[in-house]
């Protein structure tokens, strides 16, 4: 016999059948296009912002995060079920789709069909396990939400309606497949190509034919209308996260990763800068809101929110949202109050983590702007202490510029305005220039250049502070000054590479100041050691060291830089025990976003958090690659009163004692 089946049976494949089932199609994808043209012009509330550049590729990484959920199954149990049950889903579609095919076109028109034979096996029997995978793993979602719910995840009506509604549509799938084989396909080979149909068959055989027809027929319209009422919902529940989620990877930021839009506040015709209102933010920031599926991933994997802190990137998000829907001329600043927005230490651990390619960051701080530059506001005096002397000497640090290069004077190294002529400009930060602690780090670094034969200059008292700190707190005036005479200061002495120990300034120097035309190659002193370990010019005694290891945010999840560290650690004998959070999931120190500068009122301290964590390893050394976060580990170590159990270091005071 021949392994196919009569689709349309017992329905009807006349006018009577086809007009109202096309009719019901046609006022189901009506009803979503004309939601979402409304949507448009909420969206078209923000800012402009190009994101259909580069459209092969923002195409493929749709298909790529849509089809394959690699965002999804970053977080392995629930995104795995959410996996599965996607996956499931998509074949179901697909086999729908083939039936519509071949029934009303290839079939109906030229009297060809392709549903028969091994195909029709194959097809069979994978949309069987697809829609039972599909009700299994709906289940155990329902049930971790329902029943054993993680702390944070929000439970509203349109979950209800979610998971009701695909879970009869998948029953009322199985009862007319069961329905419909019980009267034609028991007894017949073809029938074991739909295992879960049979058995449902099998259980309802005894209802005679008469019965079975009408339980068919009945519940293939009610299905009907199931479909056509889960498309027609789309746009007004969580539901339209099947069209924005996708939609979003195609405007998701191509990169460079993290960096931000530079305003232009030479703009003469701008009576604001920053964002106060929902149309100062760009467009992509409002669509965001609908992209969000609430997961809370973005919410369990913040600092600030870990720490007792009132930031929860997720509402942050999603309150936008709602501003730009129900009261788009609210004021942003009192919408997501001020603590909110001053406690972001934009480690971007919410983006990394996102399964939608939500943007959290860029919202905050162009909200933090408004507040700066139109408000003169500050989350504390020694914000606004900090700032004032950077003005003044270019260091948040208060110390005279002049003394800026005193900490190289004995290690015979020359500013470039001595000898202009380096194999590399060592830009030296803030930190590594005037504190104490980390001028042992530059030290070191300067140690290991010699040592492999690299000439080594730095700007000494012409450097300036990069500006990170103060264009990630909102003062993006200063930053620019102080971005455009750094700039000016390496271009003019025609410098061809930098490199720097403190991951903010590389950032900054390699991202953001290729908008004031920084010609000069950018990199990071572990990546540059590396590869001199690598080439042989920089050699390295092994001796071991029980250590553990924290990945700077902006090395590690603003510049995916994970491995070159931990090569250098191994090269100098050290055995790392990784910390519960790291590499992509590792955990803030507290000092980004500005932070640096201010005090830390709210709640546990970020720092110590993250030293009790290292503690938990029982290694005996804490190393890290980041003045920031070598200062907050200081301070870290001592909140924790665990100054005899953990020392914190840099990877470059390891490496020079390994000489």
């Amino acid at each position: 016999m021949e392994f196919t089946r009569e689709i349309y049976w017992n329905v009807g494949h006349g006018a009577a059948t086809l007009v109202p089932m096309y009719l019901l199609v046609v006022v189901a994808v009506g009803v979503v296009v004309w939601a979402f043209r409304k949507k448009l012009d909420v969206y078209r509330q923000g800012l402009p912002l190009e994101r259909t550049d580069q459209l092969g590729s923002r195409i493929g990484a749709m298909l790529n995060n849509a089809i394959f959920q690699k965002k999804v199954t970053q977080v392995k149990i629930p995104g795995l079920f959410h996996g599965i049950f996607f996956w499931g889903w998509f074949l179901l579609l697909i086999g729908t789709t083939l039936i519509v095919i071949q029934a009303d076109f290839t079939d109906l028109l030229f009297g060809y069909k392709f549903l028969v034979g091994n195909f029709y096996k194959i097809f069979s029997v994978t949309l069987d396990i697809a829609g039972l995978a599909s009700i299994v793993f709906l289940s155990a979602l329902f049930v971790r939400r329902y029943f054993f719910r993680p702390e944070g995840l929000e439970t509203k009506r349109d979950d209800a309606i979610m998971h009701g509604l695909m879970t009869i549509i998948l029953l009322t799938g199985f009862v007319i497949e069961g329905s419909r084989m019980a009267v034609t396909e028991l007894g017949t080979p073809v029938a074991l190509w739909s295992p879960v149909g049979y058995l449902l068959a099998q259980s309802v055989a005894w209802m005679g034919e008469d019965s079975l027809r009408l339980i068919h027929k009945l519940t293939w319209w009610f299905h009907l209308l199931l479909v056509m009422g889960f498309i027609a919902l789309i746009p007004f529940t969580k539901f339209r996260h099947i069209l924005t989620t996708s939609a979003n990877y195609i405007f998701a930021d191509r990169g460079p990763k993290g960096k931000l839009r530079s305003l232009d506040l030479e703009d003469e015709d701008a009576e604001t800068f920053g964002a106060t209102s929902v149309k100062e933010l760009t467009w992509k920031d409002i669509f965001d809101a609908d992209a969000c599926t609430l997961c809370k991933r973005c919410q369990d994997r913040c600092p600030a929110w870990n720490t007792e802190k009132p930031l929860s990137p997720m509402k942050v998000v999603n309150q936008i949202g709602e501003v730009a829907y129900n009261d788009p001329e609210a004021n942003l600043i009192e919408t997501l109050s001020r603590d909110v927005l001053w406690s972001c230490t934009t480690c971007r651990a919410c983006q990394e983590i996102c399964p939608a390619s939500i943007e959290h960051v860029s919202k905050i701080v162009d909200v933090r702007r408004s507040m700066v530059l139109m408000e003169g506001e500050f989350p504390d005096d020694a914000t606004m202490a900090a700032m004032e002397a950077t003005e003044v000497n270019g260091n948040p640090l208060g110390l005279g510029y002049a003394s800026r290069g005193d900490w190289a004077a004995e290690l015979g190294v020359k500013t470039l305005a001595e000898d202009p002529e380096v194999d590399v400009l060592y830009f030296v930060g803030c930190y590594a220039s005037f504190d104490k602690r980390n001028i042992a780090v530059a030290r070191s670094f300067i140690q290991l250049c010699e040592a492999a034969g690299v000439k080594v200059g730095i700007l000494g008292k012409e450097e300036k502070c990069c500006g990170e700190p103060m264009r990630k707190m909102g003062n993006e005036y200063l930053y620019q000054s102080l971005a455009m005479e750094n700039v000016e200061l390496i271009n003019g002495y025609g410098v061809k590479k930098i490199v720097t120990t403190c991951p903010h300034c590389y950032n900054t120097l390699e991202k953001d100041y290729r908008d004031f035309e920084l010609e000069a190659e950018v990199e990071s002193y572990t990546v540059f050691l590396e590869r001199l370990l690598k080439t042989g010019r920089l050699k390295l005694k092994a001796e071991g060291l029980d250590c553990t290891y924290h990945d700077s945010c902006y090395l590690g999840r603003h510049n995916d830089i994970y491995d070159a560290p931990r090569a250098l650690i191994e090269a100098a004998g050290g055995t790392i025990r990784e910390m519960e959070k790291s590499r992509a999931e590792g955990f803030c120190c507290s000092a980004g976003g500005g932070r640096i500068m201010a005090e830390e009122k709210i709640g546990e301290r970020i720092s110590v958090k993250r030293v009790n964590m290292a503690v938990e390893t029982g290694a005996p050394t804490l190393l890290s690659n980041c003045p920031f976060c070598l200062t907050m580990f200081e301070d870290g170590v001592k909140g924790a009163e665990a100054e005899d159990k953990l020392r914190p270091r840099d990877i470059a005071e390891l490496l020079a004692e390994r000489l």
